[in-house]
């Protein structure tokens, strides 16, 4: 299978403009950080606050925000937005991990936070430089990091990763981890490896984890996905043996499943399928051809 139109898929959404070319303007920078109106969101590691209602971030003017590293998100209606990087110490009790937050905030503002939860991981993970162990220095307004010895310049990095739904025509296969819950079940993933396509990626993900060898393999779409760094790259991948033999490791367990008996457990509740904001849920209703009943961390649906 393969998209046959735009592929809308949570996260993946332009919500904002980057205006990259701002970040190394400090006049303008240090102006805009003085305006009322703009937006600034304050995170303790990679935890940030909720507005009322926990349908958005918990934004706050200039004035309000706290001391830290200044990181600009960019422009959204004409407004700047900033985010805040503190120590993971600093955020408040009632402060929120992303995940605990994506399935029900507005999409609008899910963009600008998956970037500032990005750059947050990214900043937390790089203090000291690669090549001569200095401490790293925060520039352009948060998007380099530089050696303060020898001016080594470190760049924000993102890890691809391959997540493909596998079928056989009729049937889709779904794996699940040892330490889920009973019942969840969800399509497979893994990192690229270096010199690999993503569709040689997707090929040996599969064979390593459940012994199916594949052949066509077609591009679906893509998700950010900020833990720490990665961006989801989804397929549609055919399937050209379908004996599964799982490696115990990963995969505990791997099943087929027709969409009759996919829609059938997932109303009863004895499959539970991925969250709706992530690309493994679209990938899976795109197979299926419509919505299904119930996700990770929620009851099913009753029809």
């Amino acid at each position: 299978m393969t998209a046959s139109h735009q592929t809308d898929i949570a996260l993946s959404r332009r919500t904002h403009e980057r205006v990259g070319e701002r970040r190394a303007d400090e006049a303008w920078l240090t102006a805009t950080w003085a305006e009322p109106g703009t937006r600034v969101l304050p995170l303790g590691g990679s935890r940030f606050p909720l507005a009322a209602g926990a349908a958005t971030a918990g934004w706050r003017s200039p004035a309000d925000a706290p001391e830290g590293t200044r990181v600009f998100l960019g422009m959204q209606d004409e407004v700047a937005h900033f985010a805040v990087l503190l120590p993971e110490e600093a955020a408040e009790e009632d402060w929120t991990p992303l995940r605990g937050a994506v399935q029900t905030m507005d999409p609008h503002d899910a963009g600008l936070v998956v970037h500032a939860v990005a750059m947050a991981e990214w900043h937390r993970n790089h203090r000291f430089c690669a090549r001569c162990g200095s401490p790293l220095r925060s520039t352009q307004a948060g998007h380099l990091l530089t050696c303060a010895a020898h001016g080594h310049q470190h760049f924000p990095r993102t890890d691809p990763a391959v997540i493909m739904m596998v079928t056989d025509g009729e049937r889709a296969l779904l794996g699940r981890q040892a330490v889920w819950p009973a019942g969840r079940y969800s399509t497979l993933a893994g990192f690229v490896e270096p010199g690999e396509s993503l569709e040689d990626a997707v090929r040996r993900e599969v064979a390593e984890e459940v012994g199916i060898s594949v052949g066509q393999v077609s591009y679906y779409g893509n998700q950010p996905w900020p833990f720490p760094a990665s961006l989801m790259v989804g397929f549609f991948a055919h399937a050209t043996t379908t004996e599964i033999t799982v490696d115990d490791q990963e995969i505990e367990a791997a099943r087929w499943f027709t969409r009759d008996q996919m829609r059938a457990e997932a109303e009863a509740g004895t499959l539970e399928l991925p969250g709706g904001i992530s690309i493994s849920r679209s990938l899976v209703e795109a197979w299926y051809g419509a919505p299904l009943p119930g996700q990770w961390g929620a009851p099913a649906r009753q029809r």
